[in-house]
């Protein structure tokens, strides 16, 4: 019982599928975690500034990129010293050593993810044909390809690779890909068929290795291989509303009453909620390519909300170009905790500009 916040940790950052016993353990591990008598993680805590009891996003967002910066760009060790360490001065050294890297690797991964968007449009174009996007640098660190994959699917919606290829005759790199595409199961074939040296994964990420001189044999047959997959994919991209509110419905009360079905996470999401028709009275760029937004119902209540990593992307482009318009606004509700103070914040997942209706002839 005393190792269930390490057991919360470990799941939540591998995305474990949050079922059955593995969401009691999430759920006993959040509460072991409030605690603060683990050193290591309480210093790591301490450093991601981590407000109020800790929840499942602070694991994945912001506790677990801390640890893994060490194994991207540093020591691979330092975030076991970390949670091993009883000595709350070294503790604190460690931590702020592991926010040091994880701040080095973001500016890192955002290089990375620019050039690598700049190529991925290059070869899609305009219209954003193909069904996969296969991207590669010399000037990319192997750490963090599988960032730069990650953010590439988000992006442009369709499976997506980032290889480094470093200084010999080879190139390293991972894929993340969307629901309905069996990712692992491609490279598997592709090492079979030799157009990889090395490869493996599962159906949302893999890994591969491979010649520099067989990349665009590789592009070819991975696009190949997921085509059809990847059209049926696109094609079903939905997303499912769990209920629908007013602004004026949205309440601690609301978000508390959402949480008894948690803790979310892989295999237990979050409930989307709906606003249906809410005007868009503010919305402005807040922290790294974020947007900080403001809805508002029928009757004048306000709903704060944040779109994470929308600037640039469709989601960001529709939210800026509606500002003082009504939207249908899709989301999860979250408390937002700031300098002692709580309110209620809709993460922001999708919009729509509400149906018009039929025209009327008179």
């Amino acid at each position: 019982m005393a190792l269930l916040d390490l057991v919360a940790l470990g799941t939540i950052a591998d995305v474990v599928a949050l079922k059955g016993l593995n969401r009691a353990f999430v759920a006993k591990g959040l509460i072991a975690m409030r605690r603060r008598e683990r050193v290591g993680l309480t210093a790591l805590m301490d450093v991601a500034r981590l407000s109020g009891p800790p929840e499942p996003w602070h694991l994945g967002f912001m506790l677990g990129p801390r640890i893994n910066a060490g194994g991207r760009i540093g020591r691979a060790d330092l975030g076991a010293q970390l949670l091993l360490c009883a000595d709350s001065t070294a503790a604190a050294a460690l931590a702020a050593q592991l926010d040091h890297l994880n701040r080095e690797r973001q500016a890192i991964e955002l290089a990375a993810v620019a050039e690598a968007e700049a190529e991925a449009l290059a070869a899609l174009g305009i219209e954003e044909k193909g069904a996969v996007v296969v991207t590669a640098s010399p000037r990319w660190h192997p750490g963090v390809v599988g960032l730069v994959a990650a953010r590439l699917k988000e992006r442009f919606g369709r499976p997506a690779f980032a290889v480094a290829l470093g200084p010999g005759e080879t190139g390293t790199g991972s894929g993340r890909s969307i629901a309905g595409v069996d990712l692992g199961r491609a490279v598997r074939h592709a090492v079979a068929e030799g157009v990889l040296m090395k490869g493996g994964g599962h159906a949302m990420a893999a890994g591969v290795t491979l010649r520099k001189e067989r990349l665009g044999e590789f592009r070819a047959y991975i696009e190949a291989m997921l085509a059809e997959d990847v059209g049926k994919a696109r094609h079903l991209n939905e997303l499912f509303i769990d209920g629908a509110v007013s602004a004026r419905a949205v309440t601690p009360e609301l978000v508390a009453t959402l949480n008894r079905a948690g803790p979310f996470g892989s295999g237990n999401p979050e409930p989307v909620i709906a606003l249906p028709s809410h005007q868009l009275v503010y919305a402005d760029e807040v922290g790294q390519a974020h947007l900080r937004v403001r809805f508002q119902s029928g009757d004048g209540a306000i709903v704060n909300g944040i779109a994470f990593r929308s600037i640039g992307q469709k989601l960001g482009n529709a939210l800026t170009q509606h500002r003082g318009q009504p939207l249908h606004v899709a989301g999860s509700l979250a408390v937002d905790r700031w300098q002692g103070t709580e309110r209620v914040q809709l993460r922001v997942l999708d919009v729509a500009v509400p149906d018009q209706g039929p025209a009327v002839i008179r």
